[in-house]
């Protein structure tokens, strides 16, 4: 692939990258990690993005996102980790992070069967710590490689620590984790990859959370891409003093080796 001079260009003033307003990603999108080849055993990406907005207040951010994944074709095993530091107007640091692991187990072309661990913290949304433990069923919608479809539909154990003004909160929940996911490869070097996951609390379904990302992907030069992603998130019945709605878009560069 030829690159064009403009790109260039903007390759080397994208050391800062721009955003319109940035909050912790609650729901990690497995979708946008996972690699699409089945010819490689070993697979990943690493990414550093750094912003700075100047108008009437001053926000630093730097953020780094990093997964490894290992795929015989009968298992896939992934790991995610990332880390988001922000600071507005000379304040404090605030930051979030996550690690997560999942396993895949193949049964048929159609359905594989999903394990995952997480844990989180977010300061932004009052989280002192998040622990996940879910299962259940993958389901393919499709057969072509350039449009894929999938629909999963698991069960998870919640443990949250948060903290409000007053007093630290506990809870142990079960939820559901229902998503709807698409990858979609228009040329070699575009990709567009979206998730929408539902959350439910299983014994008070009107407590539920809403998470979507939709990531677009321009390859620049082999295993160098550009990537945006929009990410927005509802909590029925978020921590006290934060809003139920959060979103985030980013604009950053992604490197994947394999």
């Amino acid at each position: 692939m030829k690159v064009q001079p403009y790109i260039k260009i903007h390759l080397l003033i994208l050391v800062v990258f721009f955003f319109t307003w940035s909050s912790a990603q609650q729901v990690i999108n497995v979708e946008s990690l996972r690699k699409v080849t089945d010819s490689s055993k070993w697979s990943g990406s690493i990414s550093l993005n750094l912003s700075l907005v100047k108008n009437t207040t001053s926000i630093f951010g730097i953020s780094n996102d990093f997964n490894l994944q290992y795929n015989n074709k009968k298992s896939l095993y992934l790991l995610v980790s990332n880390f988001n530091l922000q600071r507005l107007s000379g304040n404090a640091f605030i930051n979030n992070g996550s690690q997560h692991f999942r396993y895949n187990l193949k049964v048929t072309e159609i359905i594989k069967l999903e394990a995952f661990l997480q844990g989180q913290y977010d300061e932004v949304s009052d989280i002192t710590f998040r622990g996940l433990v879910g299962f259940g069923p993958r389901f393919k919608l499709s057969k072509s490689d350039n449009y894929r479809f999938y629909l999963g539909t698991l069960c998870m154990y919640e443990y949250e620590e948060s903290k409000t003004t007053n007093q630290n909160i506990y809870l142990r929940d079960f939820r559901g984790s229902m998503y709807f996911s698409f990858s979609m490869y228009p040329t070699p070097d575009i990709a567009i990859v979206g998730t929408t996951y539902y959350q439910p609390l299983l014994d008070t379904l009107k407590d539920y959370r809403i998470s979507s990302e939709t990531s677009v992907s321009f390859k620049i030069i082999k295993n160098l891409s550009f990537l945006t992603t929009f990410v927005y998130m509802y909590d029925a019945f978020p921590v006290i003093n934060i809003p139920k709605t959060q979103y985030q878009l980013t604009n950053g560069i992604v490197y994947t080796f394999d």
